[in-house]
């Protein structure tokens, strides 16, 4: 009896201060909120976590950086505030309604942020599967996380408006055009996406090229608005998805497939030097391995073609050139080359001749896609065409330099001088 007493005494005593009362009932509440988050944590979050790990072993550090079941946790609090704020005495009805309204508001942001987590790790893990280059899925995944965040957003509203959803939505049918403005790049980017998907335009890892944009380098994201390409010099270009379908780039993904990069380069003769070679020239030139066979079978050709011509005049002949010599020579060179694709295109060619001399033409394949041992196959090739032309009687174009002209004056000066001195 004692005991009731005593418990009815404090109930009188407390009836005096409705204000303690109402702290004292929050103060329970939230120290409930507290716990049924702490039992959320720390037993639930867990034991799911250990249950995913043992299951899916593989992608344990997908799923440690991106806790989807963290955040599904944070709306027990929540929940617990939402019923049990009707119980603290003394509150008003407003009070109890907006403490209502912002618990079913963090209830439905918490909801939300969660699918978005919950879409980043399957991207992540969808990223692991080989296919993935070919069909990026990031940009749809973000257009659907853009819908959940409207829808949230729109459900938060008519939390606190007190209207449904639905009701809003028929509301903003009038701003439609004003949305279809707002959204514009995000409508122009999603078309975008999908055509760059069907056509299989662009994949991450493609090397590509659009010099209106300062981009030349390798594709390392797509979004739904960007699609990051890390340039060659370790820089970044940040290109609106649309704008692949609206202005031209290069991709070089074609390259990479066929296991063999494109050599295109001349050399430019000295016209002045190309000359009908002599049989000295010729004998000489037979010492070349890859010329021996050519030189005998093109002076056969020309003897039995020159004999139909006998009653002709010696400039109607054919004869053998230097120039037609060295291209025959770079041909049989590159044929031999162990840096160069035998089953391409291989073409040896004049160009038109220009005032910096006549272009020889090389293209050809290097048997690699790996720039520095492409480069290194390209200057090998070009450094021995370039040292073994003077044996073919040949010279390349070079422009007058300083040093040049130096040497012509003080020739010409000396020159001078020993005229004077002899008259």
């Amino acid at each position: 009896m004692n005991h009731f007493a005593y418990i009815q005494r404090i109930q009188e005593w407390s009836d005096q201060y409705p204000w303690l009362e109402m702290l004292t009932s929050l103060g329970i509440l939230i120290l409930f909120a507290f716990i049924a988050n702490f039992i959320a944590k720390q037993v639930v979050v867990r034991g799911i976590r250990k249950l995913i790990t043992k299951f899916s072993p593989s992608n344990n550090s997908i799923f440690a950086q991106h806790s989807v079941i963290r955040r599904v946790a944070n709306i027990v609090p929540a929940i617990v505030i939402l019923n049990g704020i009707v119980t603290v005495p003394h509150l008003s009805e407003k009070v109890v309604t907006f403490v209502q309204m912002g618990a079913q508001a963090f209830i439905f942001l918490t909801i939300a942020l969660a699918i978005s987590e919950f879409l980043n790790v399957f991207n992540l893990i969808y990223q692991r599967n080989p296919k993935s280059r070919n069909k990026p899925i990031k940009g749809y995944l973000q257009l659907v996380k853009l819908i959940i965040f409207v829808v949230c957003g729109l459900m938060i509203l008519g939390t606190f408006l007190k209207k449904d959803v639905f009701t809003l939505l028929a509301g903003f049918g009038a701003m439609a055009a004003v949305l279809m403005l707002v959204f514009q790049n995000t409508i122009l980017s999603l078309v975008a996406s999908v055509q760059i998907s069907s056509y299989d335009m662009v994949r991450i890892g493609d090397w590509i090229e659009m010099p209106s944009l300062n981009a030349d380098g390798d594709v390392i994201d797509m979004s739904l608005h960007t699609i990051t390409v890390q340039n060659f010099d370790k820089t970044f270009t940040t290109i609106p998805t649309n704008k692949l379908v609206t202005d031209t780039f290069k991709n070089w993904r074609g390259m990479a497939n066929a296991g063999a990069r494109r050599i295109k380069r001349s050399i430019y003769i000295d016209q002045s030097s190309i000359h009908f070679m002599t049989t000295d020239e010729q004998q000489k030139l037979k010492e070349f391995l890859l010329l021996d066979q050519y030189l005998d079978t093109k002076t056969e050709e020309l003897e039995q073609f020159n004999q139909q011509l006998s009653n002709q005049s010696v400039y109607n002949q054919r004869r053998l050139t230097n120039l037609g010599t060295f291209r025959a020579y770079v041909e049989f060179y590159l044929r031999q080359h162990t840096g160069i694709a035998h089953n391409m295109s291989l073409i040896i060619r004049q160009m038109q001749p220009t005032s910096e001399g006549l272009p020889l033409e090389i293209y050809a394949f290097a048997n690699t896609t790996v720039w520095k041992d492409y480069e290194a196959i390209q200057s090998d090739i070009f450094d021995h065409l370039i040292a073994i032309l003077p044996e073919f009687g040949l010279r390349i174009y070079q422009a007058p330099s300083g040093s040049d002209m130096k040497a012509f004056t003080q020739h010409a000066l000396s020159e001078t001088q020993k005229t004077s001195i002899n008259s």
